[in-house]
């Protein structure tokens, strides 16, 4: 049998660790095409801001990664032994089902175990961090958030078009003012600029040159007959403060950001929409590493009746039962700030519907 456990053992982990980096990849070079690639493109972003970049986007991408490759591992490691029928041998020289899933079972609580450190710890850190990059990237080179033919809309309270950048020169610059309807209340127009960081002071110090503005009213900015020309200018400087940025970014908190104990403090608020929003996000964070436990035990009936051993069938049946996983937990997570449906419990109906199933499917299984 040690023979045996570690053949299948050594099946399992290969398979485990492809369908991992394999998944992995995807999810992280398409949130990198989403995030990054216009940044990169138009904005120059060093290079070691991408490798920052990668860095926290993969513990968050690992949470959905590992359940999914261990359940496309299952169900190819189960079907390939099916398909030769190392199954039927095993078990006509008295090895049942259940001892030939030992293996399993061990891989299948470290691959819990690891998602719920993930998810409690380690992915939400991550996720701090990446909002916090754009506080960093502004501090440290300001010149990275403007581009040619961009609008740069991350300073709170301002909207900043550049036509063209070339250096630290700007040229066509237009700057709106927004009042707290995010309308524009003044238009600042210059043909040419400069960029300077003041790190003491935590700002940016726009120089623009040839300028004007126009004022708009305050009851109606957008009837344009309203409008006031103000003054012309040689030169002016526009401060553009870090310290508002990098406070919007924490009175705006991203959820999966937040720690538990975030989480746990926002309980005690008397909003019952912000109640259930964050039970929700914490019974999610527990629910989801339990999937790897579910996938394990639906997976090896899946497995065995599929009897096949060709790659593209197990992604396709991993890719189906991931599909009908994830989707529950989506509902849930939508409807995470109506406490009259319970999300919190919905987001633990999928742990509970896979566990049901598969174990009624393994004993089938165990008695044929």
């Amino acid at each position: 049998m040690k023979l045996i456990d570690r053949s299948i053992t050594r099946e399992l982990l290969v398979n485990v660790l492809f369908a991992i980096a394999v998944l992995s990849l995807v999810l992280v070079v398409g949130n990198i095409f989403r995030k990054l690639l216009p940044l990169l493109v138009n904005h120059n972003v060093p290079a070691e801001y991408l490798l920052s970049f990668i860095a926290y986007v993969l513990p968050f991408s690992l949470i959905f990664t590992i359940p999914w490759g261990l359940l496309t591992a299952i169900l190819l490691v189960f079907g390939r032994i099916s398909a030769d029928n190392e199954l039927i041998a095993l078990r006509s020289n008295g090895v049942p089902i259940t001892r030939v899933c030992v293996p399993l079972a061990v891989l299948a609580f470290i691959c819990t175990a690891i998602c719920l450190w993930l998810n409690v710890q380690v992915a939400p850190a991550a996720q701090e961090k990446l909002r916090s990059t754009i506080f960093d990237l502004a501090t440290r080179d300001p010149m990275a958030l403007f581009g040619s033919d961009q609008v740069i809309d991350e300073f709170p309270g301002r909207k900043i078009y550049v036509g063209k950048k070339d250096g630290n020169k700007l040229e066509n610059i237009i700057v709106f003012e927004l009042d707290e309807n995010s309308l524009p209340t003044k238009v600042t127009h210059a043909r040419t600029g400069m960029l300077e960081a003041d790190l003491e002071n935590k700002r940016i110090l726009m120089h623009l040159y040839n300028a004007r503005y126009q004022q708009r009213d305050e009851k109606d900015p957008l009837d344009l007959r309203r409008i006031r020309d103000g003054i012309n200018m040689t030169e002016g400087t526009l401060p553009i403060s870090l310290e508002e940025l990098y406070e919007r970014e924490k009175r705006q908190p991203n959820r999966s950001a937040m720690s538990i104990q975030q989480l746990l403090e926002q309980l005690k608020s008397e909003d019952k929409r912000q109640q259930s929003t964050s039970r929700t996000e914490i019974n999610k964070r527990f629910s989801f590493p339990f999937s790897c436990l579910a996938f394990a035990i639906i997976g090896v009936p899946l497995g065995v009746t599929a009897h096949r051993r060709e790659t593209t069938v197990g992604f396709a049946m991993g890719l189906i039962v991931a599909f009908t996983y994830f989707l529950f937990v989506i509902i849930g997570d939508t409807l995470r700030a109506n406490p009259h449906v319970h999300p919190e419990l919905l987001v633990w109906f999928p742990n509970v519907l896979f566990l049901v199933l598969g174990a009624f499917l393994f004993r089938r299984l165990a008695r044929q």
